[in-house]
């Protein structure tokens, strides 16, 4: 029997480009977050092993054996002869949603970026003025409830609205497995009861007030650049920001910028083409710093992280294993979780895929077939 470890020290990505110094926020000085009352099953992970094929580590190797949980952490990953034709990989971390606009879906199809999702009149924010707070978290409770029957365990989202609006999508939260990483909007105060602040884009508003904020309360800044053009990338960047969204129109002297300060970048492949506002350098963007997965708007696409995957993978100069790791490791180190990787000491979050279903069997690559060819129709359970 070997014993795979197939991390570092620190169990963190080798990703180029440090994620250090991105801190999550210290709720031993904020707002508490409601106690998780889970609606969906959601399996106890102590003292189980999860049998098949393992994708180990941050290269996602597949070995067959089994995983050994503990108490909600990995206590070992062990090579050994198995029946069982499952397939252990990583949850996934839904680098970019805006799950408010769950209350509209389908509405902007069709429209430009401006009008359908700009700030402060398109038809988005119209929409979220005109719903109640009762629907609201009802719409993204369902929301959050697909995501975790479809794998994703997390999920950093803009929360439009302020300090009612985080609070909001907290409660919609409370009776799902999956754990929304708050970036709030509005006044400075949000920090009090969110993750992060999310701003808008930098030719929206001065947002230098917004970002000491951020800074002074050791949480993270983070920023839409480069959607509809590149004029907002560069004032962007001069805010010193910890995750930068979109980036479609970066060009060389932006990426210059974003390799030497260790700038992570979320892109949503999908929602760009809906859109039509463009391509994001996918390759360009990898191969200068750390890239993780999103699924944008829920009014323009479901977030579903199987679809994220597999346009990606056949719309960009990309491999599998990179893509499932802009699915799951990458989003899970932005914003400092202890997830996206299995090896022993990690948290215990987990997806289970049907190897014999009649989609994926006769799949030859593990890693390939969890990328291309999943769907949610495959997930046997969400281990969380």
């Amino acid at each position: 029997m070997v014993i795979i470890v197939g991390v570092d020290d620190t169990g963190r990505a080798t990703a180029r480009g440090d994620t250090t110094r991105r801190s999550r926020v210290d709720r031993s000085v904020r707002e508490p977050r409601l106690e998780k009352l889970y609606r969906y099953p959601v399996y106890d992970s102590s003292m189980e092993e999860l049998s098949g094929t393992v994708l180990v580590g941050e290269s996602f190797e597949p070995i067959r054996g089994r995983v050994v949980l503990d108490d909600g952490r990995i206590e070992a990953v062990e090579e050994t002869n198995t029946s069982s034709t499952d397939i252990v990989c990583p949850a996934f971390v839904n680098a970019h949603t805006h799950l408010g606009d769950s209350v509209a879906k389908e509405a902007a199809v069709g429209l430009s970026l401006d009008e359908a999702v700009a700030p402060p009149n398109s038809l988005k924010h119209r929409r979220l003025a005109a719903a109640d707070r009762s629907e609201l978290v009802t719409a993204m409770r369902r929301t959050l409830r697909f995501m975790e029957r479809t794998g994703t365990v997390s999920t950093l989202d803009f929360r439009e609205s302020g300090v009612a609006g985080a609070r909001a999508l907290r409660e919609a939260a409370r009776t799902t497995a999956v754990e929304p990483f708050v970036f709030g909007s509005g006044d400075p105060s949000v920090l009090d009861v969110a993750d992060g602040y999310g701003a808008s884009g930098a030719n929206d508003a001065d947002f230098a007030d917004e970002r000491a904020a951020a800074r002074e309360a050791g949480v993270p800044f983070a920023i839409h650049a480069g959607e509809p053009d590149a004029t907002d990338i560069h004032p962007a960047l001069d805010l010193d920001p910890d995750l930068l969204v979109h980036m479609v129109h970066a060009e060389d002297e932006h990426l210059e910028r974003v390799a030497a300060a260790s700038v992570p970048v979320a892109v949503c492949p999908r929602a760009n083409t809906v859109l039509g506002v463009g391509r994001a350098p996918v390759r360009e963007l990898l191969d200068h710093t750390t890239v993780a997965l999103g699924t944008d708007n829920v009014m323009l696409n479901p977030p579903s992280m199987f679809r994220e995957m597999a346009y990606t993978a056949r719309e960009f100069d990309v491999t599998a294993r990179e893509v499932l790791r802009m699915a799951t490791t990458a989003g899970a180190d932005i914003a400092g979780l202890d997830c996206g990787v299995i090896a022993p000491g990690r948290r215990a979050a987990l997806l289970v895929l049907d190897g014999d279903s009649d989609n994926l069997c006769g799949s030859v690559d593990p890693v390939a077939a969890v990328v291309r060819r999943a769907t949610g129709l495959d997930v046997e359970r969400v281990v969380c």
